[in-house]
């Protein structure tokens, strides 16, 4: 029995849908989406700068995946580094409050590895246990799925997970096709998202030496000068005395109006501490967490504290082989502390006195009044302590 074709969708595409008896089954024409497919790749593209500045070129392709195939949900999710686990970027057709819990790392979620591995849209029919993380299995309310690789140069990115709103389904090669086309699409403006922002850290870098070589060509050496008179043994005069005050109160001037630019990009995440933490905690055996009762998080320290804890993190896995990483959350009330301490660092010297994250992430703090210090500790240990001012 034959559906007839449904009306033109997603600007002028058609998707013809083939009922295939009683099984229930759905497929689609191969022929109707590789054209339609040109068609809507060439509109992402037009909207490419736009729609990734404005935050929804991810869920444009996840509304795509599901105009060019039989699909009714799909989640999009891109891998983080420094958390080691998978985060949403984009989703459509699916509860989004439901898509934000998302998270989950290879090792538990045998159905993207083996998208990855083998470079091809994989379906799953049945119990979902053994495919996803078991806190999902049950949650996606669905017994067949699709999970497509996102990846570029042998560089695994992220997933696809697609499916029919619960419905059972069975993909043809025209579907496959246009899917895994749309996953190198997102593969490919990822790539170019971090290669932008490393671009952006080495152009901040760049301004971060000329802030230092400025503060260096001016306020450091106005205050050696005044250092050098009020060091003298001879007695200066009420004059000399002024003038040196003057020349202080100009060196601050300058300092503060060079230390409250902006320094850095704090890493983005829409999770507060408190929900990074807590997921770290699920995935990281190495990780303890003292979190004073009672203490909170401002809103406003939100950015650098967690920059802060990523840089943290990101240092003790590249520069040392922790066994146990602990993170101390506390306040006095006058002070906000957040605490990053690791084994495993030997005498601190292969760190070479902290990476340039942590640098930047200490001109960051300067923004609120606070520091961030770094450096060896006892035991072989390495610490990283932001300590930043209440604002009551």
């Amino acid at each position: 029995m034959v559906r007839a074709p449904t009306p033109p969708r997603g600007g002028g595409v058609v998707l013809s849908l083939w009922q295939m008896g009683n099984s229930g089954i759905a497929t689609a024409s191969a022929a109707a989406p590789r054209a339609g497919t040109v068609e809507v790749l060439v509109g992402l593209l037009a909207e490419l700068d736009v729609a990734t500045e404005s935050g929804v070129f991810y869920d444009r392709v996840c509304k795509a995946v599901c105009s060019l195939t039989t699909m009714k949900r799909a989640a999009l999710l891109l891998h983080d580094d420094t958390y080691r686990s998978v985060i949403p970027m984009g989703s459509y057709g699916a509860d989004p409050d439901l898509v934000k819990r998302i998270e989950g790392t290879l090792d538990e979620t045998p159905i993207a590895r083996r998208a990855l591995e083998e470079d091809r849209v994989i379906e799953v029919r049945g119990p979902l246990t053994g495919h996803v993380p078991a806190r999902y299995a049950d949650l996606a309310d669905t017994s067949c799925i699709t999970c497509t690789p996102i990846s570029a140069a042998r560089r695994w990115l992220g997933v696809i997970f697609a499916d029919r709103d619960g419905e059972e389904f069975a993909l043809d090669d025209g579907e496959r096709e246009t899917m895994l086309t749309l996953g190198r699409l997102a593969a490919l403006t990822a790539s170019v998202e971090h290669s932008t922002e490393q671009r952006e850290s080495e152009r901040r870098l760049s301004e971060r030496l000329d802030l230092t070589r400025e503060l260096h060509e001016n306020a450091i050496q106005r205050l050696f000068g005044v250092a050098l008179a009020l060091g003298s043994e001879e007695e200066l005069s009420a004059a000399e005395r002024r003038r040196c005050q003057e020349e202080l109160r100009s060196v601050v001037g300058d300092l503060r109006h060079a230390l409250t630019r902006p320094v850095a990009t704090p890493h983005r995440s829409q999770a507060s501490l408190a929900k990074i933490l807590e997921r770290l905690l699920e995935r990281r055996t190495d990780l303890n967490l003292e979190w004073e009762e009672g203490v909170e998080v401002p809103p406003d320290l939100e950015p650098v504290a967690q920059s802060v804890l990523a840089e943290a993190l990101r240092n003790a896995d590249r520069h040392s082989v922790p066994s146990q990483i602990d993170v101390l959350i506390s306040s006095d009330g006058d002070t906000f502390t957040l605490a990053v301490e690791n084994d495993g660092a030997g005498d601190g010297k292969a760190t070479k006195g902290g990476g340039l994250g942590l640098r930047l992430a200490a001109l960051e703090a300067l923004r609120y009044e606070g520091l961030v210090e770094f450096g060896a500790a006892a035991g072989g240990r390495w610490r990283v302590r932001l300590v930043v001012p209440v604002v009551s």
